[in-house]
């Protein structure tokens, strides 16, 4: 069986390595090294890695993220690289493949397309994981920010409507990967179509990042 998060882990830890500790990324106001550190956070201290979606606990979570980025940037992504440490809660069988294939995939792809970049080939193979894992991205991120019925549109894979907002009704139609990047908030960088009425799409993309042409911007994690 394919482990995808272990292969875009090494990825990301390549894209990382390349880039240097002070490249920017796609997450605003977070360079190569807080990205790296986010990281190493997210799976070696669970104390604070709740602080990166519960609001009350995000002060915590940012001064052992600031910690860990006092560090020298070759650590930090050796660290990442080698793995959840067997204490982890992502160093149980089957873990990291569940929780991390996407994380790795949008960070790798945050790295990759901060700058001049190339479209992505993904395998087939790691496309049907992310087909798999859309619905659950989208309903935690793109739904609650829409304000308009979404769907996302991969050929040959399906559709998914997310979103309460009225009638209106905006389909977006990309590759699983470009699909994940834009229900994540990397729409402005994502190799994405957009159909819907004008009004509509004009009011999704102030909600949520759209590619070049509509209103657009990212954040993270």
């Amino acid at each position: 069986m394919s482990n995808h998060a272990r292969t875009e882990r090494h990825r990301l830890a390549d894209l990382l390595t390349a880039a240097g500790p002070d490249a920017p990324t796609l997450c605003t106001g977070w360079t190569t090294r807080d990205l790296a550190a986010h990281l190493v956070l997210r799976e070696r201290r669970m104390d604070a890695a709740a602080g990166i979606r519960i609001g009350p606990l995000a002060g915590w979570t940012a001064r052992v993220q600031a910690g860990f980025a006092r560090r020298p940037y070759e650590e930090l992504v050796r660290m990442f690289r080698a793995g959840p440490p067997r204490l982890s809660p992502f160093a149980l069988p089957g873990a990291d493949e569940a929780a991390n294939t996407v994380e790795y995939f949008v960070h790798a792809e945050d790295v990759r397309r901060a700058g001049p970049w190339e479209p992505l080939e993904v395998s087939p193979a790691l496309a049907a994981a992310l087909w798999r894992r859309l619905p659950m991205v989208a309903r935690l991120e793109a739904a609650p920010r829409s304000p308009v019925r979404l769907g996302l549109r991969a050929v040959g894979q399906g559709r998914i409507e997310v979103g309460s907002g009225g009638g209106d009704y905006v389909e977006v139609i990309g590759d699983p990967g470009e699909l994940v990047l834009f229900a994540g908030g990397r729409g402005a960088r994502a190799e994405v179509e957009v159909e819907g009425p004008e009004e509509a799409v004009a009011a999704l993309g102030r909600a949520l990042p759209l590619p070049p042409g509509a209103v657009g911007g990212q954040s993270c994690p």
